[in-house]
């Protein structure tokens, strides 16, 4: 095969490549989410907490994993809705946001999904209040709508959590 035609397919495939984006898809309540898998580090079942005096709300505490100590946020809570027992289906979702490693529990994590950057569409304009902000865009899949999330608007809202503080308040005797 000609070296010019197999570098000029490839940086076509790279375009190509590009041009799609990896969604893990998972459940807070009866809505779907979804987030950039390149953001994820890994999926796990949850684990015992320590809770942490002072964090948000919507922080459940803290978690060892692999000798790192995690905060790990609830979506159930950060989205404002009822609380509910953890599930066989419950998971956390490890994420890096900024260098910084965070979990996240969901009811459940459904599936990775590709898509066109094309077919995701910004967030619906008339989405107005405390949880608008939270979403990058809304992307379809058969009659899903599934809502692709922001994860440092998550994160960093009026109550600016400081994962850092979460971690030194989590290991102070």
């Amino acid at each position: 095969m000609n070296p010019a035609v197999s570098t000029e397919a490839s940086a076509k495939e790279t375009t190509t490549v590009r041009q799609e984006i990896q969604l893990a898809c998972f459940r807070v309540g009866e809505a779907l989410y979804a987030l950039d898998i390149m953001r994820i580090k890994e999926i796990i079942r949850p684990q015992k907490l320590t809770p942490v005096p002072k964090a948000p709300p919507f922080v459940e505490g803290v978690i060892n994993l692999r000798g790192a100590v995690i905060p790990v946020v609830d979506l159930r809570r950060r989205f404002e809705q009822p609380s509910v027992e953890t599930g066989r289906k419950t998971r956390v979702i490890i994420c890096s946001l900024s260098g910084k490693i965070l979990g996240l529990v969901v009811d459940e994590v459904a599936e990775v999904r590709r898509y066109a950057r094309h077919e995701i569409q910004p967030a619906p304009r008339f989405l107005k209040g405390r949880g608008a902000q939270f979403f990058l865009g809304v992307c379809r899949h058969n009659d899903d709508l599934i809502m692709l999330l922001d994860l440092p608007r998550i994160l960093s809202s009026d109550e600016r959590i400081d994962m850092e503080a979460i971690r030194e308040s989590a290991l102070l005797p």
